[in-house]
């Protein structure tokens, strides 16, 4: 109906080409427009404005032979005033804009190695992006946004890299397992050389006591008791002492079977033995 009043309509963020005869003659704002088609005046097409997305993926190998697939995401739009050029220039934009794509990344990628390709994704997007606004700025076209929105390699590839830090991993694991253990151990034998000394201090000590009671004991009695020679008090005094460990020998329950020799000649060895350990003892602490 319209073009039977010779007026056309375009839509906001939407050109439209207008031809006479063939040739173009102007480019159409959104609006109502008279197009007097007995003049020779038609109607090209139209050239939306409107922002566009392409996603493109591209198979590259990297400089250590991995082979991967990158997409990028590309964010373009026609110029208002350009509108000419970018609807007669170009007879598939999304085909032209990919094939740039393609050649960048597979000119970027095989000069880094895996990792350093993940690190730089965004010098590699920059380098399209640069290429494609100079490439397409002269079909009309402005490029907003270039995007490397994923780098994918091989299954068998990230299965392998995913070994290789897990192993790392463990690694490190151990490492801080052992080296908590070896601390452990040294803590140990710092408490068990600790404990052993404060032991001999108690054990030193309680030989010191004994030494001490014994000496008090000596004197008194020989002071008591006129014409007693240390001697003898000590000999009393330790057969006294045998008896009594002999007397709980026996009375304990839980006591193992113990052969010791046994009579007065044997009570006199003890007694021997038992003042020259006390002595020693003596003689240690001083």
């Amino acid at each position: 109906m319209g073009n039977l009043f010779c007026c056309i309509q375009v839509d906001q963020s939407t050109v439209a080409i207008k031809e006479r005869f063939g040739k173009f003659e102007e480019v159409l704002e959104p609006g109502c427009h008279c197009l007097p088609w007995f003049l020779g005046s038609q109607l090209a097409g139209h050239l939306s404005l409107r922002l566009q997305q392409l996603d493109v993926k591209c198979e590259t190998k990297t400089k250590d032979n991995v082979f991967v697939n990158v997409v990028a995401s590309i964010q373009y739009r026609a110029l208002a005033d350009k509108a000419n050029d970018a609807f007669y220039k170009l007879s598939n934009t999304r085909s032209q804009i990919q094939a740039y794509v393609f050649d960048v990344i597979r000119a970027t990628v095989p000069k880094l190695n895996l990792d350093d390709t993940f690190e730089q994704k965004n010098d590699i997007a920059k380098a399209v992006e640069d290429e494609l606004e100079k490439a397409m700025s002269a079909y009309g076209y402005e490029i907003v946004q270039t995007l490397i929105v994923d780098i994918e390699p091989d299954e068998h590839v990230k299965r392998a890299m995913n070994e290789i830090n897990a192993a790392a991993r463990m690694r490190l694991a151990a490492t801080e397992k052992a080296e908590a253990e070896k601390i452990l151990q040294i803590k140990r034998a710092e408490g068990e050389a600790e404990s052993k000394y404060l032991s001999g201090l108690g054990i030193a000590r309680q030989r010191q006591a004994i030494v001490d009671g014994l000496r008090d004991s000596v004197l008194g009695f020989s002071v008591n008791v006129p014409g007693t020679t240390a001697k003898d008090v000590m000999d009393m005094v330790l057969v006294t002492q045998y008896f009594d460990t002999m007397k709980e020998i026996g009375a304990s329950s839980k006591s193992s079977a113990i052969f010791i020799p046994h009579g007065p000649g044997a009570v006199r060895d003890v007694a021997a033995q038992i003042r020259d350990g006390l002595l020693q003892g003596s003689n240690a602490l001083h």
